[in-house]
């Protein structure tokens, strides 16, 4: 660290110690801060913050911008791209939509119970698809389990399966990563790509092509062993023939919950699944660059700004936007009601999520809600506040070329401005 940058983050913690020691209750009382000091107080930390770095402040409830430096700067928004996946898959979606996982049958089922044929387990998608065990540890037990499909197929009379369980993951292509990675699996992402993801894409022994179906299709075949259902000829991948029928389904989470799971960690590989879905439900194709296609022209059909999107998560630094298109979808969702589940899924300042442990006992905790963003350089935060004027404001901070902590430091300190204003 250079000696201007330790000159410059000993001024901002100098600046926001006070704020960080106080209890929240105490700013309260404290008269909000006039709009001029606001602008002054934004001004210092984005002139520390340096030429790489720019922001915009809106105050939704008075309706007019508060705040703008180098507003129309594009940056890498890093995970702040989740913002315009969780949008859009709203907006095209819906948030009591839920993504299928099926089991087919081709074949029939006889007198004694034994289904004869091939049954196949079709992914849809399901970010959450695994054991139950999984899903209790990962998600709260919110998810859709292998046991449950198990079970579905044991109700429907099935009590052995003379044939083979084929994993079909053919809703997505078999691209295991996403742009940053040159689309080969990715260590960020934590999980591998696939329609039939299970435990996040877990592969176990299998190696192929097709691995992550092979594995879902074999932990299908335990599951059904546990219910003493005996498959005779194993597990591999396969496409799912015409004229196969549905015989049990398990389903997601609403999307609504699925996106509470995915933006207070910021989880990359729901993102990256979501933007697949995309591509496949509107975009011709189960891809991620179809996903980002529908991602790009339903925001520009709703702000009508046109960010540089290529993925679902902001993992890739060809992804670009600026702090005033950000502020835009703030604004649109403050007033559209599919703007309730994105702002109440948002991680907040000392509580939950990537925020849980910044801007404690300040005039920010469980008063401003964000979405942070971080690679390699590149820090962002941007989101809503509740004034100490009772207005709701919403903000964007991009922070290029600083360290992450001095740049986290940073926005911590105007988001608690915000809060005082």
């Amino acid at each position: 660290m250079t000696k201007a940058v330790r000159a410059s983050l000993a001024l901002v913690l100098a600046c926001i110690a006070p704020a960080l020691l106080a209890p929240a209750d105490s700013y309260a009382q404290e008269t909000p801060l006039p709009a001029s000091a606001l602008e002054a107080h934004l001004t210092h930390e984005l002139d520390l913050a340096g030429s790489f770095s720019g922001g915009y402040v809106y105050d939704l409830t008075a309706g007019r911008p508060l705040f703008s430096m180098r507003a129309d700067v594009e940056h890498p928004p890093a995970s702040v791209e989740k913002l315009y996946t969780a949008t859009t898959a709203l907006a095209r979606m819906g948030a009591s939509t839920r993504l299928s996982t099926l089991v087919l049958g081709s074949g029939e089922l006889s007198p004694s119970g034994e289904w004869v044929g091939n049954l196949y387990l079709r992914g849809g998608g399901d970010p959450t698809f695994g054991s139950r065990a999984f899903i209790r540890t990962h998600y709260g037990g919110l998810g859709a389990s292998v046991q449950s499909l198990a079970a579905a197929l044991v109700k429907d009379g099935i009590r052995r399966v003379n044939g083979r369980i084929e994993g079909d993951e053919s809703y997505f292509d078999s691209l295991r990563g996403e742009p940053s990675s040159g689309y080969a699996p990715d260590p960020y992402l934590e999980g591998t790509l696939s329609a039939l993801a299970f435990n996040r894409g877990e592969t176990g022994p299998y190696r192929g092509q097709h691995a992550p179906a092979e594995y879902a299709a074999h932990e299908l075949a335990l599951a059904l062993a546990a219910d003493h259902v005996k498959v005779l000829h194993g597990s591999t991948a396969a496409s799912t023939p015409p004229g196969a029928r549905t015989l049990a389904s398990v389903s997601s989470p609403t999307l609504a919950q699925l996106l509470s799971l995915m933006l207070p960690p910021s989880d990359n590989f729901f993102a990256e699944t979501l933007v697949k879905d995309l591509g496949a439900r509107y975009g011709g194709a189960g891809t991620t660059a179809a996903g980002a296609a529908v991602v790009r022209s339903t925001i520009a059909s709703l702000i009508g700004t046109h960010p540089r999107i290529v993925d679902g998560s902001g993992l890739s630094r060809e992804d670009l936007t600026a702090p005033e298109q950000v502020v835009a979808l703030l604004r649109y969702l403050d007033t559209n009601p599919l703007g309730v589940f994105v702002r109440s899924a948002l991680a907040v300042a000392g509580h939950s999520g990537t925020l849980s442990d910044r801007m404690l006992h300040s005039a920010a905790t469980g008063r401003c809600r964000a979405k942070t963003g971080t690679l390699t350089g590149v820090s962002n935060l941007a989101g809503y506040c509740e004034a100490a004027n009772g207005h709701i404001v919403a903000f964007a901070f991009f922070n290029d070329a600083l360290a992450i902590e001095t740049a986290r430091s940073l926005q911590d300190n105007m988001a608690i401005t915000i809060a005082r204003y």
